[in-house]
């Protein structure tokens, strides 16, 4: 009879399991993994929704690190926590995965429900002011970082390959003065355009206007909260170039998932993610890019299948990632 290689413990296996337990025999410690469920934060930002000092809160940080429980990635000139991604191969996989899957059964307490809605609502209005202060030149400030040119082909490509009837009915979040909203107008009857700043909203009309497309695209002020309230629907969702803009990502992946119809897509053009932290203020940018992992884990977290993706490296040395989401 074999025995289990788990119960074959070695002096390092255990020293392992006993990082683990200790990292999850903490009740703050357990509050982070919660709050890291679909999101990342800065310890600052950890530091007010817990309201711990920061120097006890790296020290709880550091334990939940040497367990493997969360992974950091640098931005820019701070450091971002979420929780670490499980892989079946890894030591104790199943205990890390009853213990998150446990942990997510358990509901937020309000305070710091409270405390994360904050954060975004400041990330928000960061993101907003920068809209409405920079609208004039955003288009200009934008194709410094990723032209819309040296996409298009690509994009219209796999626009090409999803085979969608011109009557099915498409959202473009963020469209602001891009080419790309006309060229949609030219392909579906039934467009949407949705945006939180209405000066980019304005721009994008009056664009749409100059290039005697149609005049018929729905223009909607608001996130996609709004579309979701009005109980709207739709057979593809795109964002371009608007991703690294949104306070929560993952909570869009959620909406994204409610607002798609069963089979609907979900394109996804965004930068993987890099260095250059002057986009922050040269372009409004609220994060760095995105890896592939990010994106993975709220699409399957949102409920959405993975489908078909492209990399784009530029001479700047960003690259753009193009990635298609359906809904079963």
């Amino acid at each position: 009879m074999s025995a289990n290689p788990e119960s074959l413990f070695s002096t390092s296996a255990t020293e392992e399991l006993s990082r683990l337990f200790k990292a999850l025999a903490d009740p703050l410690r357990l509050d982070i993994l919660r709050l890291l469920r679909n999101e990342s934060f800065g310890v600052l930002e950890l530091c007010r929704i817990v309201d711990v000092r920061q120097s006890a809160l790296s020290h709880h940080l550091k334990i939940l690190a040497q367990a493997e429980l969360v992974s950091t990635r640098r931005e820019g000139n701070s450091i971002f926590y979420r929780r670490a991604l499980l892989l079946a191969d890894q030591p104790f996989f199943s205990i890390r995965q009853a213990a998150f899957d446990k942990l997510d059964d358990i509901e937020l307490r309000p305070e710091l429900a409270a405390g994360v809605q904050q954060i975004h609502d400041e990330r928000s209005e960061q993101s907003l002011l920068f809209f409405e202060r920079h609208a004039e030149r955003f288009l200009e400030k934008q194709e410094l970082v990723a032209e819309y040119a040296h996409y298009r082909d690509t994009l219209h490509d796999l626009l090409d390959g999803l085979k969608l009837p011109a009557e099915s009915a498409v959202l473009e979040v963020g469209p602001g003065e891009s080419p790309l909203l006309s060229e949609l107008a030219v392909r579906f009857n039934s467009l949407t355009a949705l945006d939180n700043s209405q000066e980019m909203l304005n721009r994008a009309r009056h664009a749409l206007a100059q290039r005697s497309v149609r005049d018929d695209v729905q223009f909607m002020h608001g996130d996609t909260r709004v579309a979701r309230e009005q109980g709207l629907h739709f057979d593809l969702m795109i964002y371009n170039m608007v991703l690294h803009h949104i306070p929560s990502p993952q909570e869009t992946f959620a909406d994204c998932a409610e607002l798609l119809n069963s089979g609907g897509t979900l394109l996804l053009i965004d930068l993987s993610h890099h260095d250059q932290d002057w986009v922050r203020e040269s372009c409004g940018d609220l994060w760095l890019g995105f890896t592939e992992q990010d994106l993975d884990a709220w699409a399957m977290r949102a409920g959405l299948d993975d489908g078909q993706r492209v990399y784009l490296g530029l001479r700047n040395g960003f690259q753009v990632q193009m990635r298609i989401f359906t809904k079963p």
